[in-house]
This record gives structure tokens, sequence and C-alpha cells, in this order.
């Protein structure tokens, strides 16, 4: 099962209701955010969502509304007790901005390893992140911006009966769910000995601050979660959303279907739209299962059977 909580669902500037760009992702006990901006830390302590195992921070681009919130973040990681490895992932500006971060949050007890602009599936040194693969989409926005799509792999099932015709040791069994190859009393065992077929994951793609793409179907292709900028509920205002190259509910609503993603959640609100369950209708005429985001949301995803 995987974890997640909306922790900003704003736009722009912060609401008396509404934090900034923030999605948190609890994975086996690690923590992944995407996005950082105001409000993050209060919702995450509202939360309940821990500080010192966040291993993993996504940012889509360098606008404020999404990264201010990383100065004090950092500082308060450091606090918590940290002490292993934190990997930043940003498009291109994202090493300049941490550095200058960095002058202000001078000392850390943690190393930060920045991978900047990726072009290509990668994966995270870290034990329990790396069953988690990571693809980044080049999005349309007024700067440079990143889409996220994380698939996180599933183990298969143990198989007793393929252990027992490979007569693989039972000592070595629970090691080969974990380990790839394993060499004992002058034999070499692999996992596919003792293991079923493979199981389906689970897949959740971020897009924000853009206009919709044709390529964006193709990356977030069969999402059990998609979550969407939705700056405008009226369709009356797609002006507004072509001129700051921002998207409406219709046309977040239409990725999802093109997409054919299992559920949509709407989120990065334009400050003038001050109740987004207004424009609900506009989203689920297209993509039915569509929820409108909240600050602190919580929601799960479980893996198949």
């Amino acid at each position: 099962m995987i974890d997640l909580v909306l922790l900003g669902c704003g736009g722009n500037v912060p609401m008396p209701n509404r934090n900034l760009s923030s999605l948190f992702i609890n994975y086996r006990g690690h923590k992944i955010l995407i996005d950082c901006g105001e409000g993050t830390q209060v919702s995450m302590r509202m939360k309940n969502c821990g500080f010192k195992d966040i291993d993993l921070i996504l940012i889509t681009h360098l606008h404020g509304d999404h990264i201010i919130g990383l100065i004090g973040l950092l500082s308060t990681i450091g606090n918590s007790g940290k002490s292993d490895n934190l990997t930043i992932v940003g498009p291109r500006g994202i090493t300049e901005a941490i550095n200058a971060i960095r002058v202000l949050v001078e000392y850390l007890p943690y190393k930060i390893n920045i991978i900047e602009d990726p072009k290509e599936t990668f994966s995270i040194e870290n034990d329990i992140l790396k069953d988690l693969e990571i693809s980044a989409l080049e999005l349309e926005h007024s700067t440079e911006c990143l889409g996220y799509s994380l698939y996180f792999n599933r183990t298969p099932k143990f198989n007793v009966q393929k252990a027992l015709i490979n007569n693989v040791p039972k000592e070595l069994w629970n090691r080969l769910q974990n380990s790839n190859e394993i060499f004992y009393n002058n034999r070499t065992y692999t996992s596919d000995m003792v293991l079923g077929d493979d199981r389906k994951g689970i897949k959740i793609s971020f897009v924000t601050d853009t206009r919709p793409l044709f390529t964006i179907p193709d990356f977030i292709k069969d999402s059990d979660l998609f979550v969407c900028e939705a700056m405008y509920g009226d369709d009356m205002d797609i002006s507004k959303a072509m001129k700051n190259k921002h998207m409406t509910f219709t046309e977040a609503a239409n990725l999802a279907r093109l997409g054919q993603v299992k559920k949509l959640l709407l989120t990065h609100f334009s400050p003038s739209l001050e109740n987004p369950h207004e424009y609900l209708g506009n989203a689920t005429r297209i993509f039915e299962n569509t929820i409108i985001g909240e600050d602190r949301l919580s929601l799960s995803l479980n893996y198949e059977d």
C-alpha cells in the first residue's frame, strides 16, 4: 500500500485555506515529496508525516510557489536527525537553486545529491526506493518544467513449488526474495528459481503548470492516480489558461480520459477559484472518477492481487 497526502493545492500565492503545491508519498516508511511550496511543513506536521525519512524530493519547476518551502524544509530535515543522503531532482537550474538555498541553510548533517534535467527513466540509489522507477516529461510552461511519473514495482510472489523443483535450500528462500543472485555451497542460485510471475505495480503521475500536450496521455498511461493541475474551473477562462500556460478542469479531465488513468486528482487552483467544487461537473462529464483536491487530503493506493 502507498499512502499519499496532498499537502497544498494552491497556485501562485498561499490563501488562508490553501497552501501551495506539494504532494507527500509514503512508501514502506520512506518519504517522497513532489514540489515544496509555502505551507508544506505546516501540513506535514498537521498530518504527522515526519521529516527524518524524506529520501527524495522531485521539483517540477523553479517558480516560487513550487520551491520556496525548501529553504525551511531542508533545515527541518537536518534538525530531525537525518544523516543519510537526500536526492533532489529538478529541471535545468535546480543545481543553481539549491546552491543558492545553501547560502541560507549553510550546515546540513546529510548530503544532497542533485539530479538535474533527467531525460530517461531512472532509479534512486536507496535500499527502499530501488524498486521505484521515475520518468520525467518536459512540459510547456513559462519556464523549464517537468512532469513526473512514478512506478512502484512489486516483487513477484514466492513460489514454493519452483523452489522445491530447483532444489533451492530453504535457508536461501527468504534471501532470494530480495537478492538477484546468491552463491552458496559451490552453486549459484537466482531469484527466478523461487519467484513466480511478475505482479502489477502502482503508477502515480504528477503533471502541473503546463498546457495540454500530445505527449502527456502516453506518459500518464494506465496511472492508478493522475495528479493534474487545474488552474481554472470555468471553460470561459480558456484564454487565461492559454496566456499563462495552465489548464482548465475540462482540459485536465480530457488528458485523464486519453491516458486511461484510474483516478484523477485536480490541484493547483487559482487564488480566484474560491470554490473548485462548483466546477467539478466540467471534469466529471469527461472523466467520471475525478476528485477535487483539498489541503491535507489523504489517499491510499493498494496493489492489485
